[in-house]
């Protein structure tokens, strides 16, 4: 009863008329699809991608043109989500496929000690292991809602009827408690099934108004891109089901529902690289309660690390008295404010953001002992500049070894062969699979795929200076280990999956090792060298 008294005033200090019996907090529904790029919704401009519930959420709540996750990867990214830190200050959590450290909590496990009803569907937080000190699960997201099936669209997609198990969690809340729900779509990760955007989703080769340049533009990977569209679509058709199911119980007026992808397609050069399509995401954020002038294109950056302290916020919460660690993220609620209106007050208002911070450290397996590609980034004023710090390692994983850090797929299929059956003039090889030099820029605001290097280009010495000193200054403040000297500090945690510990050891002492993820058809038959 006393926690229950402290909510309902910290609660009142935020606006929300509460008593015991009415407790008016928000719900919190928070959308999550499987590997997307930012520009493949409706919303967006998108012509071959149907998304009317993102599209809806954009429309009645707020559309955000450029948000960004800090770590272009499923775990890390999704570390980031819950705990409101950037990737390099999460520890093993900046890793893919790591053991979630345990002084970290999530926003979902402090709704629940808070008086709300959490659970969600799908994916979570993964891959890797999350336990508490008992050595049982934790729920970082919430309990699951996982046990209603229906037929999918396709072979390749889940049987989970995600919002089927939304309504089920719903009818289990009997107190009539604010809710916290997770729905985590495992789609449009691979695989797909190929040729179904055609042939199930009624789609055209022709619908496709422009395949990105770093890949070939053919049949085979026109067929890919729309067999990923159908995949996003499947996920927006839930979303969709679950607004209807909102409104049809009185309860979409005053939830908070946010919608979003973890990191890029899962395409070459895009997942699992820290590029403008690998961690520029779609953004939608609704509530109708609270958000003045609705239909507004939010164009400030946005970083991953922004949303719990938005939920904590919202929820009547103070970030310090939630015993979550130190954030650098920032809450969005006050965009729900317009600023349209040109008066002195609005004018004053600072942005929320105007760069934002990325990079990466270990994702999959297939380099020797196991190392990781780390990077370090930075976007602003148009422009996006990456620092390599070990130019010597192939990003996407080594050839001998598959390319690990790079889905398997009929487009990875035909850039591998664009080279093997060469000459590869195009250099579709080289921009995904390529070594890379130790710094780039881009001027993405034109050039948004990413293939006119200007790092060093004498013009914009100045410009890549800045980004540069903005960058480590931050990095810096964030005491982040690689920028201050620890350049091993991420490599020595180990993998949660412990199939894939001294997969280079096993690969190169004659030993089988399979990835489930891959082709056998990505494995070089030896080592290459840099053409």
């Amino acid at each position: 009863m006393f926690l229950r008294v402290l909510l309902l005033c910290a609660a009142s200090l935020y606006g929300y008329s509460i008593n015991a019996a009415d407790d008016k907090r928000p719900n919190i529904l928070f959308c999550i699809s499987d590997d997307q790029s930012w520009m493949h919704a409706g919303a967006y401009g998108c012509s071959w991608v149907n998304t009317p519930g993102f599209d809806r959420v954009a429309h009645d709540g707020l559309l955000f043109a450029n948000a960004y996750t800090p770590n272009a990867k499923c775990a890390p990214s999704r570390a980031c989500i819950l705990t409101g830190r950037n990737t390099w200050q999460l520890e093993e959590a900046c890793n893919h496929w790591p053991f979630f450290p345990r002084q970290f909590t999530s926003y979902v496990e402090v709704l629940a000690r808070n008086g709300y009803h959490v659970g969600s569907t799908g994916k979570g937080w993964a891959p890797g292991i999350a336990k508490n000190t008992d050595g049982q699960p934790r729920q970082l997201t919430g309990r699951k809602y996982n046990s209603k099936t229906a037929q999918p669209p396709t072979k390749a997609i889940s049987r989970n009827d995600y919002a089927g198990n939304f309504s089920a969690f719903l009818n289990d809340n009997d107190q009539q408690d604010p809710w916290c729900f997770w729905y985590g779509s495992t789609e449009p990760h691979r695989r797909y099934e190929y040729g179904t955007g055609v042939s199930v989703g009624g789609k055209s080769l022709d619908d496709i108004d422009q395949v990105p340049p770093f890949w070939p533009d053919n049949e085979t990977i026109r067929n890919d891109m729309l067999d990923y569209a159908l995949e996003i679509e499947h996920f927006d058709d839930h979303l969709v089901r679950m607004l209807t199911a909102l409104e049809k119980r009185g309860q979409l007026h005053n939830t908070l529902v946010i919608v979003t992808a973890d990191n890029g397609m899962p395409f070459p050069r895009v997942k699992g690289q820290e590029y403008e399509m690998s961690n520029h995401l779609p953004l939608a954020i609704m509530w109708p309660q609270q958000i003045a002038e609705p239909g507004r294109t939010i164009n400030e950056f946005v970083s991953f690390i922004d949303y719990a302290p938005t939920i904590m916020e919202a929820a009547g919460l103070n970030w310090d008295d939630t015993g979550m660690a130190a954030t650098p993220g920032k809450s969005l609620l006050p965009l729900f404010t317009s600023r349209q209106h040109n008066s002195p007050a609005t004018e004053k208002q600072p942005l929320h953001r105007d760069f934002v911070v990325f990079g990466k450290e270990r994702h999959d397996i297939g380099r020797p002992h196991d190392q990781g590609y780390p990077v370090r980034g930075i976007v602003r004023d148009g422009w996006l500049y990456v620092k390599n710090y070990e130019t010597s390692r192939w990003p996407a994983g080594n050839p001998e070894t598959g390319y690990l850090n790079c889905d398997g797929s009929p487009t990875k299929t035909e850039i591998l062969n664009a080279r093997r059956t060469g000459p590869d003039t195009a250099g579709y090889w080289k921009m995904s699979f390529g070594k890379r030099p130790a710094e780039e820029m881009y001027f993405v605001q034109d050039d948004p795929y990413c293939m006119r290097n200007l790092a060093d280009s004498p013009i914009f010495l100045l410009e890549k200076e800045k980004l540069s000193e903005q960058l480590v200054a931050t990095l810096t403040e964030q005491k982040d280990p690689r920028v201050l000297g620890d350049a091993g500090y991420f490599e020595k945690f180990p993998y949660a999956d412990r199939k894939g510990n001294g997969f280079y050891e096993k690969f190169t002492a004659g030993q089988q090792v399979k990835a489930g993820w891959v082709n056998e058809s990505d494995f070089e038959p030896a080592p290459i060298t840099e053409e």
